[in-house]
């Protein structure tokens, strides 16, 4: 049978682009003809990694061979984020459980292809982070989006999933904080969800990439109420190592060496300078820092927040993590697509459309990143306002 010389697999036709990229292209396109864009699309922190850790991984490659790692990562970095779980949550995690990953992705497609079999159905919460969805799809099973709207501030509840469990169900995959919506669940929600995915003998996968990011009160670990589930966390959001591709995974322990010998296979060995570096993230004065920081995006958080709603933008939920506003636009356009293009043409303001997070009312959603100075964000409402 002769083929195509650009015939790509079948699965690549349920993997979508990121649709805020096409945004971010021509707000570069408009930088270089001499524009000044106020940046509101991308979920990346504008701090630098802690100068800490920046030391780290220079004393890490002047001092240290640098060479492959244990695939599941340094023991000394396993034992620093068990540590940091105890003192933190107060939550005692055995380092032999923790992987240490190529970013939180990494973390990610460990976990999955650990567990996913073809034609599983994984059931999640639309709208969502896009990559949820393509993970799934990647190892041939199928992503069930819930949708789920402001009354439910955007999150699954137990009810849901038992509701929508059927023979083909393997799992369920929450994010906490959440990526695009900000919103949190709660901690009997979700122990309550995972009681339900426990007691028709599935999997619960819990994305904490934005849990340090919490900014009513501190938010609990899924860990804290369960041993069997698989928790993502990241050292890029609040540790501000975005470019440091570096993650972890906690897993049940049964599972550590399948998701050892997959991490073998796929990648070898996280990053050896980035997790020399990280350990310098888990010091006192490091930590004190992060805290500095996290208030400073809940500032940025009370001032955008209010200031979009007196704009017009439906945002009935406060978010209460992450820097996210999930915003509605429908007062100013059918479609949330184009009125991304149109407010980065006309105002010089980049946001993401809702089409990259799901199809429940997407087209009437968009997402603005808090990730920016506070002057920005003020001279981003100024610019929003003047087009509006």
């Amino acid at each position: 049978m002769n083929r195509q010389a650009n015939d790509a697999a079948a699965r690549m036709a349920g993997i979508e682009p990121f649709h805020v990229m096409e945004v971010q292209d021509r707000a570069l396109e408009l930088e270089a003809q001499g524009r000044r864009i106020i940046h509101m699309e991308i979920g990346q922190p504008d701090f630098s990694a802690p100068p800490q850790v920046i030391e780290a991984a220079v004393d890490a490659v002047r001092h240290r061979p640098l060479g492959y790692t244990p695939a599941l990562g340094i023991p000394e970095l396993r034992r620093e984020i068990a540590r940091y779980y105890r003192e933190r949550h107060g939550v005692e995690v055995s380092p032999e459980r923790i992987a240490v990953t190529a970013g939180a992705s990494g973390a990610f497609l460990l976990a999955l292809a650990t567990l996913v079999n073809p034609g599983d159905e994984w059931i999640m919460p639309d709208p969502c982070y896009p990559c949820s969805r393509h993970f799934v799809r990647l190892f041939e099973g199928r992503a069930r989006t819930l949708p789920v709207d402001e009354r439910q501030s955007y999150q699954l509840c137990a009810a849901d999933v038992q509701r929508n469990w059927d023979a083909r169900t393997r799992g369920v995959m929450i994010a906490s904080p959440s990526n695009p919506t900000g919103t949190s669940v709660s901690a009997a929600e979700l122990g309550a969800i995972i009681d339900c995915v426990r007691s028709h003998g599935g999997f619960t996968l819990v994305d904490e990439i934005y849990l340090g990011l919490s900014y009513e009160g501190s938010l609990a670990t899924a860990l804290a109420l369960a041993d069997d589930v698989f928790v993502v966390n990241s050292f890029s959001k609040y540790f501000n190592m975005t470019g440091w591709r570096l993650g972890w995974m906690v897993a049940p322990a049964r599972y550590m060496r399948e998701v050892e010998r997959l991490a073998q296979n796929a990648f070898i060995c996280p990053s050896a300078p980035a997790q020399y570096a990280a350990l310098a993230a888990f010091l006192p004065d490091t930590l004190a820092l992060l805290e500095q920081r996290r208030l400073e995006f809940k500032r940025r958080r009370d001032f955008l927040l209010p200031a979009l709603r007196d704009l017009g933008f439906a945002i009935p939920v406060t978010p209460s993590g992450a820097f996210y506003i999930y915003a509605g636009c429908e007062r100013f356009a059918a479609d949330s697509e184009e009125f991304a293009l149109r407010l980065l043409e006309e105002a010089g303001v980049a946001i993401t459309p809702g089409v990259d997070f799901g199809s429940y009312r997407a087209r009437a959603h968009v997402r603005f990143a808090y990730t920016r100075s506070l002057e920005e964000l003020e001279e981003g409402v100024r610019r929003i306002a003047g087009m509006l």
